[in-house]
């Protein structure tokens, strides 16, 4: 069966608009597992623009399903993964100017130093994953690195303009995830997909799991979080490969 993981970030960016208490993606995470999240997703970015300290404690004191921690591989926040210590933590490019995580992460430009913080995060007993665009080279590199997973973007697939680049988008993730599965790897998905075009991703053999959360986080302001959630898993399990259905 296919996970679906749930990012709320977006829960705290509406918050931090009126830098007040709510939304409380805390609570988010508890609604988002009543609708049938199999993972909580959140990042903690270096400037807390939208996801706090305080929220990363109580997400980890809270959440029953698998935790999944994006982070950047900087200091600080490596400290306050290790202490935290998440399911998972997902490592991420982060630029202070983005709007959201762009692009992926240079595993293959930067191993030694991704190589130091996924053996130290190893060591805390939290497993590892790049989010990283579905390149040879990149996924190769994760492996070699010692990842125990990868978060393929697929935000070439999302962004596409016509039939044909969304066909050619889809067989680069394809193949992606098809280097990934034969270098031993735990193949994830996210960025960019909505209940619009989530179809032909989750029918990609390979994948099991994919993150989500705009589409998800604006889709439950109309029908609440639970009720999101559900609506997304009831897509995955229908384009899901018969294989991932067992």
């Amino acid at each position: 069966m296919i996970s679906l993981g749930v990012n709320i970030d977006h829960v705290a960016t509406v918050r931090q608009a009126r830098r007040t208490d709510e939304p409380d993606p805390v609570w988010a995470a508890v609604e988002a597992e009543l609708g049938g999240a199999d993972c909580i997703t959140f990042h903690l970015r270096e400037d807390r623009r939208h996801i706090n300290d305080r929220d990363a404690r109580l997400l980890k004191e809270t959440v029953a399903v698998k935790l999944n921690m994006e982070m950047a591989a900087e200091a600080e926040i490596v400290d306050i993964a290790c202490k935290l210590s998440p399911t998972q933590c997902s490592l991420v490019p982060e630029k202070r100017e983005e709007l959201t995580t762009e692009g992926g992460l240079d595993v293959a430009g930067h191993r030694a130093r991704l190589a130091e913080t996924v053996k130290r995060l190893h060591g805390c007993g939290i497993e590892v994953s790049a989010f990283i665009e579905p390149l040879a080279d990149q996924i190769k590199a994760s492996a070699e690195v010692g990842f125990d997973a990868i978060e393929l973007w697929t935000g070439g697939y999302a962004h596409a303009k016509g039939s044909a680049e969304m066909e050619s988008a889809l067989a680069t993730v394809r193949e992606g995830v098809r280097i990934g599965n034969g270098c031993g790897l735990t193949v994830h998905g996210g960025h960019g997909l909505t209940y619009r075009n989530i179809g032909p991703i989750a029918g990609i053999e390979g994948f099991c799991e994919f993150n989500i959360g705009h589409s998800i986080v604006s889709r439950s302001v109309f029908v609440g979080m639970r009720e999101a959630v559900r609506l997304m898993k009831e897509l995955l399990a229908r384009h899901a490969p018969p294989e991932t259905l067992a």
